[in-house]
């Protein structure tokens, strides 16, 4: 089966088919790093780890770059904010970035470029586009003039009958309308301070957009195959991406524009005016654990909205907690089992999940062919229907499930001896029928974070510490 996207530049799905064959590369639009990321913008990024791992997943060789921005105007009033210098300003996002990366176990991509690393690229791109006639310089300032670029407004569909020529923005995100003339190089302003370059286009530094377009070339190539992003970046950065890349090269930039929607949190736009404002070290510090954070983000389809609830995580929470007692119970199997029945529930399942991520990445179908999965191997560990050799068959599907999904625990946690021990003491005061004994070692498991089930075949436990 082959994979179709939703490509935003042709609004249709399309089979994905890649430049190099058996190879993909992809572009994310990485943190602008002036803050901690919220988590929003992880909505975005588990998004693109899904796509990463999903390719994989089909036997793909994935080359991914996602930038850091760590120059523009945020960047800039941060750390004149606070009295430091640029680049110990951004180091402590960049940092927290990487940590919250790990966290949510977000698999890196291939290469991070810094802006503030690539500015001779830039400049050469700048330099290319004066060259073709697509630039001009007001007072130091070099601005795009979309009116020379015939396919401005191709992947936003914007109607440019009211475009106003010559009429320019210097800020590096802003939302309009209309299209006008966008900065390419901005020249030092005082209110800059230190934060400047001395280069061929005069003492400066670069636009946001040009410093895309520059770092996904230099490690991409000037024609690739995937760039993906959230809708808020559609208009104007990814419009503007196209009309630098393409007007400097007269080429095709980027075959397939996949791009997630927003994220709301209780039903209403996340903003700190509202209290409903959160970053991934804000859900941490109530409790949650970070593969339900996970799950959650994960489990919308990513061009529909994602509503955050907390009694969304909290079902998030049951339901990797129900992964984790499968695979526990998996392990614990014995004995031959053997009715048939689990093979073909593997197969199924696995063609349920390929099916579903194959129609542009339908999460909510591969939830679903997962949990089915879950639900008939508990049925058959209850009936007494599998052993271990079907079991083995049934945690290697899961297992490999999860290179897509990653919310499975990677190690489980071990109890001590002591643990052990009442459980096993437990299980005596039960036989002699001592139940209030019984009760108090269950209660006294409790509070150490292990709940105990007690089933015909036995007494089983599960690890739930924080």
């Amino acid at each position: 089966m082959s994979i179709s996207f939703f490509n935003t530049l042709s609004r249709r799905k399309e089979e994905f088919v890649p430049l190099e064959e058996g190879r993909v590369r992809v572009y994310t639009c990485g943190p602008t790093v002036y803050d901690y990321a919220h988590i929003g913008n992880f909505r975005a990024f588990i998004f693109e780890d899904l796509l990463r791992r999903y390719l994989k997943y089909h036997g793909y060789q994935v080359y991914q770059v996602m930038n850091i921005t760590d120059v523009d105007d945020k960047t800039i009033a941060g750390a004149k904010r606070e009295g430091v210098s640029l680049k110990e300003f951004t180091q402590r996002y960049t940092d927290a970035f990487f940590e919250d990366l790990e966290t949510l176990n977000i698999e890196r991509a291939e290469v991070y470029p810094l802006a503030t690393e690539h500015i001779g690229d830039m400049v050469a791109l700048v330099k290319r586009l004066i060259k073709n006639g697509l630039a001009y310089e007001v007072k130091g300032a070099f601005y795009f003039r979309i009116s020379q670029f015939k396919d401005y407004g191709k992947l936003s569909h914007m109607k440019l009958n009211g475009l106003r020529i010559g009429t320019r923005v210097s800020s590096d995100e802003y939302e309009k309308d209309e299209a006008s003339d966008f900065a390419l190089w901005k020249a030092w302003e005082p209110e800059d301070g230190d934060v400047f370059w001395e280069t061929d286009l005069g003492k400066g530094r670069p636009g946001w957009h040009i410093e895309c377009s520059s770092m996904s070339m230099k490690y991409l190539g000037e024609h690739f195959d995937i760039h993906t992003g959230g809708v808020d970046t559609i208009f104007p950065h990814h419009e503007n991406e196209i009309a630098q890349s393409e007007g400097a090269t007269g080429a095709k930039f980027v075959n397939y524009w996949l791009h997630c929607d927003h994220l709301i949190v209780e039903g209403r736009k996340m903003s700190k005016s509202l209290g409903n404002y959160y970053t991934l070290r804000d859900i941490l510090a109530k409790g949650y654990n970070p593969r339900a954070i996970r799950h959650l983000l994960l489990s919308t389809h990513y061009r529909q909205k994602l509503n955050f609830t907390f009694d969304g995580l909290k079902a998030s929470q049951e339901a990797v907690e129900r992964l984790d007692d499968l695979v526990a119970n998996l392990k614990r199997l014995t004995g031959e089992g053997g009715t048939g029945e689990v093979e073909r529930l593997v197969s199924r399942a696995k063609k349920e999940f390929s099916q579903a991520l194959d129609d542009d990445l339908n999460i909510s179908g591969g939830w679903g062919a997962l949990f089915k999965l879950v639900r008939k191997s508990n049925r058959l560990i209850l009936q007494g229907k599998m052993g271990r050799r079907e079991g083995e068959m049934v945690l290697e599907a899961v297992k490999d499930f999860d290179r897509v999904l990653g919310v499975i625990k990677e190690k489980e946690e071990e109890i001590g001896e002591e643990e052990l021990e009442l459980i096993k003491r437990r299980e005596e005061a039960r036989k002699e029928g001592n139940w209030e004994l019984a009760d108090r070692i269950r209660e006294e498991l409790l509070r150490k974070g292990i709940s105990l089930e007690d089933r015909l075949e036995g007494t089983s436990y599960k690890v739930r510490r924080k």
